[in-house]
């Protein structure tokens, strides 16, 4: 799939989820992601969090001990906002628990390896 280049004022959406969170049956990030190529957005990175706690204050780590914990994921994605605004809806009806931000960036470079 061949992206357009685009720089300037683009929103930056956070997705912030559980790793052992779930959609259709499968896990909940690689849902989004697949909804997000679907769309055609320009990309998608899946951060993986070492820990951290939400809004039932429980944490979680990835020591030794509590390996099976569910780790914090991030979802990062810059697009048009108009685009993230249309698949709003739908993040809604999969994120059963966790927390999406919006924020305006400035790209300065985006392209493919040449």
């Amino acid at each position: 799939m061949e992206h357009q280049r685009f720089e300037g004022e683009r929103t930056l959406m956070r997705i912030h989820i559980g790793e052992s969170d779930r959609w259709e049956h499968k896990p909940l990030y690689e849902a989004i992601v697949e909804l997000c190529r679907r769309e055609g957005f320009s990309g998608v990175t899946v951060l993986r969090g070492v820990g951290g706690y939400g809004s039932a204050s429980r944490i979680h780590t990835d020591k030794i001990l509590r390996l099976s914990q569910d780790l914090p994921i991030v979802i990062e994605v810059v697009e048009y906002s108009e685009r993230i605004e249309k698949i709003l809806p739908r993040l809604d009806e999969m994120v059963g628990g966790g927390l999406i931000t919006l924020e305006k960036v400035r790209v300065i470079l985006y392209r493919s390896k040449k």
